[in-house]
């Protein structure tokens, strides 16, 4: 018999208990863990989660532990195929070094935000425009 899964939504998720995934959140963070548990609102539980960043070809990987995701939250999940995943050219390195990477092209887009505003509001599209980019 077809053993494919015939349930919408995130019933599907279901054939996913116990298995390592990788969801990406709405505020960008990508989290890796392994599936615990799905409620009807598809909210999850993760176990042995780590909070992966990416910066260019590196990323770093953050330790923490159970971790509860709203189901409205999720943008993207998936099961992670560990021989694949060996295999992408990206390189390792400490948690202080990407946290570092990060903040640095993090203020490299709000400098380049804040040149395009001000080319804007010198146009007058965009004279009604608050910005906040501390919010980045």
């Amino acid at each position: 018999m077809n053993k494919s899964n015939n349930f919408p939504g995130n019933t599907s998720l279901l054939e996913e208990l116990d298995k390592k995934l990788m969801v990406l959140l709405r505020d960008g963070r990508t989290l890796i863990g392994v599936l615990r548990s799905i409620d009807q609102f598809a909210n999850l539980v993760l176990h042995q989660t780590i909070e992966r960043i990416y910066v260019d070809n590196k990323y770093g990987d953050i330790p923490r532990g159970i971790f509860l995701i709203r189901g409205e939250n999720v943008v993207l999940c998936g099961e992670i195929d560990t021989d694949k995943h060996e295999t992408i050219d990206l390189k390792r390195v400490p948690v202080e070094e990407i946290l570092e990477l990060q903040q640095i092209e993090i203020e490299a887009k709000q400098h380049k935000e804040k040149i395009r505003l001000k080319a804007l509001q010198e146009r007058g599209l965009s004279s009604h425009i608050e910005t906040n980019t501390e919010e980045y």
